[in-house]
């Protein structure tokens, strides 16, 4: 083979005129985008050390399972205990419940101002009432939350009234949450022509 023929790549060997050698024939490329071109002696073997190299040692495996959640266990049964202790721990109770107002009534064209006290045991908590009128009406369901320590509670309803004549009205607080129970009272609206 002359300087002429010679091809330093596979890829370069098509612009070399000549006739084709006798012998095998070419093997097709197996990628469809062109040649293929390998450069260098290729991936050589990895050398071995010329002295024995020590293995460190395996690191001491942890304590199992058991110790890697202990810290998750015991946060989860803080949580699940203060949760307990929230339900188990008697909330609110309502020891006692009056209503009254101005037995003599409003002036004419007057507001009745009706007082309901709600006396409970101290601890924290939400009442949920409504007031009923003797003229048909109904709050909606109203609530009063209560810290700690707060042993009353003062509920008001005002009630307007206009016209002239004697009305005799009732007003009842109907205490639905934490216990159910009902109060009332009794007055005399009263306006002379």
């Amino acid at each position: 083979m002359s300087d002429d023929d010679y091809s330093a790549t596979a890829l370069g060997s098509h612009w070399i005129s000549g006739t084709p050698a006798e012998g095998p024939t070419l093997v097709a490329p197996d990628r469809v985008d062109g040649s293929v071109l390998r450069f260098g002696p290729g991936v050589t073997a990895a050398a071995l050390a010329p002295f024995p190299v020590p293995v460190p040692a395996a690191p001491a495996s942890r304590g199992g399972g058991l110790r890697r959640y202990a810290l998750a266990a015991a946060i989860l049964a803080a949580v699940l205990l203060y949760l307990g202790w929230q339900r188990l721990v008697p909330g609110i109770e309502v020891r006692d419940v009056a209503v009254s107002t101005d037995p003599a009534g409003p002036a004419c064209g007057g507001t009745a101002d009706i007082v309901a006290d709600v006396r409970t045991n101290g601890r924290a908590g939400t009442l949920a009432y409504r007031w009923i009128r003797s003229d048909g009406t109904r709050s909606e369901e109203l609530t009063e939350r209560l810290v700690k320590g707060q042993e009353a509670a003062k509920l008001h309803l005002l009630w307007t009234f206009h016209g002239t004549g004697d009305y005799p009205a009732t007003a009842r607080l109907e205490l639905r949450s934490p216990d159910r129970r009902t109060a009332e009272v009794a007055f005399t609206y009263r306006c002379a022509p």
